[in-house]
């Protein structure tokens, strides 16, 4: 069986809007977040829940696949809530919000439960998601209370 990965390129705070939608839900391990500073590069690997494919149908299972979030032209990175030495803890994403600054740079905020946030600072918006391998079955199905 032929597997239909997703791959999203965001190059507008639009398209980073869609991105985060289809984020939205995704567990990623902190060992599994990389700034590359000589490359101006900030990469993650996260376990993405496939909302695309239970939205499809009511029979459809839910399922989980990797995927890697990449971010180019970053200047600046920093965290709050996060502790760096703590390389196996999970964090739940919750979504992308983008802010144009006054420099004309751009502001990323990549925000998680627990109040826990990544601020990227870019240049540009360059972003790509990029499905990996095969979706396995989620014997969960991520639920939100309502606030």
């Amino acid at each position: 069986m032929k597997v239909q990965n997703l791959k999203l390129i965001a190059r507008t705070t639009e398209d980073l809007r869609v991105i985060s939608a289809h984020l939205q839900d995704s567990i990623v391990k902190t060992s599994d977040i990389v700034n590359l500073k000589k490359n101006r590069i900030f990469l993650m690997q996260l376990n993405r829940f496939m909302w695309e494919d239970v939205e499809k149908g009511v029979f459809r299972k839910n399922k989980r696949i990797r995927t890697v979030l990449k971010f180019e032209n970053i200047l600046k990175v920093a965290s709050k809530n996060v502790d760096q030495k703590k390389n196996d803890r999970f964090l739940d994403f919750l979504a992308i919000e983008t802010i144009k600054m006054p420099d004309k740079n751009y502001e990323m905020n990549l925000i998680f439960s627990e109040d826990i946030v990544l601020k990227l600072i870019a240049e540009a918006i360059e972003v790509t998601l990029d499905d990996q391998g095969y979706p396995w079955e989620s014997k969960n199905k991520p639920e939100h209370k309502d606030l």
